[in-house]
């Protein structure tokens, strides 16, 4: 691998995919779906995502007509949709990591450009409602500016030439399989970050998968460093969870020797789509018996391989009894990795362990330490937020 870095042309721009990639648009899109397709007598399957990202907005109307056997041609399927979206588009959040990115690359210099399979109309629409982006590209392409969207390579081919980079400098980020194969059908480095949970495998033809744009070493691509990260942990915008401490899968005690306080996900699944799975840290709160430094881990546990993404703390505090149905509250304020999927159980105790004396020794820094306080972690009501 070192030697084929070293053959690498410098990366002097950077390509930008905008839904899924720097906009959360999957969670608008299945609530979309979910409402249109009950009109037919269909229930939107989110498992059938994966048919639709990256596509083109007709392309996209058209495998869902298929897929539900929907009485009617794709334009008009679309034509039906297409305001729902359009008064949705302002309620779309950035992807964690997207804004860091942005103002990084912007911060050094370095030429970005936008490619987005969506109507150029569409594209501006969407980016209008976050501060700075707009400004932040030297170029900005939508679907309908090319002959073909992706996966041909037009869009970024059409790009590159308006940033007057050779298209082999230029660094793509993707998080579909169209866009993925459009760069590299243009002759650029490819950098995937999936939006569709347990997909990674089918992103081979990327040079680098990442699990999420928090995880973008740029320095691999001879481009600035983030210098953000402290003590071997990224601060984040901090954010809450809370609810009564329910019996896990049984296995952190058993299986692992580390005892976690699983809490139920109902109730905050949108709030967790918007977080990328991975091992965090942060302050947890037991009202009746005090606050606590927590490490986490949010996602599918590849090990196990879970159906639905759990949330499972870890107390750093030697409980001497269960505290099952207590109210639990967690402000989160830091992200330690990925998700990762280990060889071994030895292994992944192992790096647990490691992601522990992380937590321990960060939550002392006092941009962590200062979260210790937030009202949240003792209040008795379950407050949502």
């Amino acid at each position: 691998m070192s030697m084929a870095r070293t053959l690498r042309k410098l990366v002097l721009g950077v390509i930008l995919d905008l839904d899924g990639t720097l906009l959360n648009t999957d969670g608008i899109v299945n609530d979309i779906l979910k409402v249109h397709l009950v009109k037919y007598g269909k229930q939107w399957d989110a498992r059938n995502a994966h048919r639709i990202a990256g596509k083109t907005p007709l392309e996209a109307a058209a495998a869902v007509v298929e897929d539900y056997e929907l009485p009617m041609s794709p334009d008009v399927f679309l034509a039906e949709i297409t305001p729902t979206f359009s008064e949705q588009w302002c309620n779309i959040k950035a992807q964690p990591g997207a804004n860091r990115l942005i103002n990084h690359l912007r911060g050094h210099g370095v030429p970005m450009a936008l490619a987005s399979n969506s109507p150029l109309e569409n594209v501006e629409t969407k980016i209008f409602y976050h501060q700075g982006w707009k400004e932040s590209f030297s170029a900005i392409i939508g679907g309908d500016e090319v002959t073909n969207g992706k996966p041909s390579p037009d869009i970024f081919l059409e790009a590159a030439r308006r940033l007057n980079i050779d298209p082999s400098s230029c660094l793509v980020i993707e998080d579909s399989l169209p866009g993925i194969t459009a760069g590299k059908a243009a002759g650029m480095n490819v950098v995937a970050v999936p939006s569709i949970p347990k997909h990674s495998h089918l992103y081979t033809s990327a040079d680098e998968v990442i699990n999420s744009l928090l995880d973008l070493q740029l320095e691999k691509w001879s481009l600035p460093a983030f210098q953000d990260w402290v003590e071997g942990t990224l601060p984040i915008n901090p954010w809450h969870i809370g609810g009564p401490v329910i019996k896990g899968f049984g296995r952190g005690s058993k299986v692992l020797g580390i005892p976690t306080a699983n809490i139920s996900t109902e109730g905050y699944l949108d709030l967790l789509s918007e977080h990328p799975s991975g091992v965090y840290h942060g302050w947890a709160g037991l009202p009746t018996r005090g606050v606590f430094k927590m490490v986490m881990s949010i996602g599918w546990n590849p090990y196990f391989n879970n159906a639905e993404k759990t949330i499972e703390p870890w107390l750093l505090h030697d409980f001497t009894e269960d505290f099952y149905g207590e109210e639990l509250h967690l402000v989160i304020v830091g992200y330690i990795r990925p998700e990762a999927n280990f060889p071994s159980l030895e292994s992944l105790v192992a790096k647990i362990y490691e992601d522990r004396e992380i937590a321990e020794r960060a939550l002392d820094l006092p941009q962590y330490s200062k979260y210790k306080d937030d009202p949240y972690l003792t209040s008795l009501s379950p407050s949502n937020n």
